[in-house]
């Protein structure tokens, strides 16, 4: 006979259906918490060999917590990845450092079953504003170094799967949707089936299901362990073996403009009169961030902005262009 196949099942009701949708962009924090366990591991070297190298050499002491909390196999604490939806990294942070702490604590005893937890544990599980000071810190400062600078990358090709995704909708309907998603998942009507580490069951219950698009999702979907928190599923998206070299042109203004002020800088150029709040989505910032960013790339000299339709939208002049040119070069 042969081994038992572990297995998620994912139980649908009628409603459910009608309730499943796929986010129109990446979650920051689900980016973070798989990108920890790429990191981590040996994994899809062709794809992820490049970004892994340059991240490890960049990352301080403050990533420990995180390994710690996401280890490349077994359990990660829920409260790393609370629900989806948000854009932004503060947004989603908001939700983090929220978590009851009720919730803390159950997660990482789930953890600790597994492994034995450095002290700070039982500060963090206790809620302590110190250990959620750090944890934020920790967050924010690893986010800067693995994901940030890539997020345009990451949300250029999560769009392109998005659009992938609702022509089979269009063509046949949500249920082909499901059985296109991934080669390791199935669709059992009613029943969504993904080959997974262990067997988990997840009753929808008339939530419907949220589908994210990931780049860092290797292999298989994943979902959370806890049943009660909102029901998602990540799956992983096609990457190309040089996304990481995309982002070339903005190491070179980074010198001269900071981190995320060049990003903004390409994404303006790559689609002028893109408005305030795609560039936030697109770099995962938040509006009032953007905002602020464009400001000082427009008081410089390098953007113009034009009120169209009551937004604010952006576009380089013959200077931001050619400073991205330059730097690329």
């Amino acid at each position: 006979m042969g081994e038992h196949r572990k297995t998620l099942h994912i139980h649908f009701e009628t409603d459910d259906l009608a309730r499943t949708r796929v986010q129109h962009s990446p979650d920051p924090l689900w980016e973070t918490l798989l990108s920890l366990h790429l990191l981590q591991g040996g994994t899809g070297q062709p794809v992820f060999g490049e970004w892994r190298s340059w991240v490890r050499q960049r990352l301080d002491r403050s990533a420990g917590l995180l390994l710690t909390l996401a280890p490349p196999r077994g359990y990660s604490v829920d409260f790393l990845t609370p629900g989806a939806g948000a854009t932004d990294l503060e947004t989603a942070l908001e939700d983090v450092l929220s978590t009851p702490r009720p919730l803390l604590a159950a997660d990482l005893t789930e953890l600790a079953a597994a492994r034995p937890l450095p002290s700070w544990a039982s500060s963090l599980a206790a809620g302590e504003p110190a250990a959620l000071h750090e944890l934020g810190a920790a967050v924010r400062r690893y986010f800067s170094v693995a994901v940030q600078p890539y997020w345009p990358a990451i949300v250029g090709q999560a769009r392109a799967d998005r659009l992938q995704r609702g022509e089979i909708v269009l063509d046949g309907g949500i249920e082909a949707m499901l059985s296109t998603l991934h080669p390791q998942v199935r669709w059992q009507s009613p029943v969504l089936e993904v080959e997974y580490p262990v067997d988990q069951h997840l009753h929808l219950g008339g939530r419907g299901l949220l589908l994210v698009p990931s780049l860092f999702c290797w292999q298989s979907p994943v979902t959370l362990l806890d049943a009660g928190r909102q029901p998602v599923l990540v799956y992983p998206i096609d990457r190309r073996p040089g996304w990481f070299t995309g982002i070339a042109p903005v190491r070179g203004a980074t010198a001269l403009l900071g981190r995320t002020r060049a990003a903004v800088l390409e994404a303006i150029c790559a689609r002028p009169l893109v408005s305030t709040t795609e560039v936030a989505v697109e770099l995962g910032i938040s509006p009032a961030g953007a905002s602020q960013h464009a400001t000082v790339l427009r008081d410089s000299g390098l953007i113009v902005t034009d009120r169209v339709g009551g937004a604010a939208r952006h576009r380089p002049t013959t200077f931001g262009s050619a400073l991205l040119t330059v730097s690329a070069s």
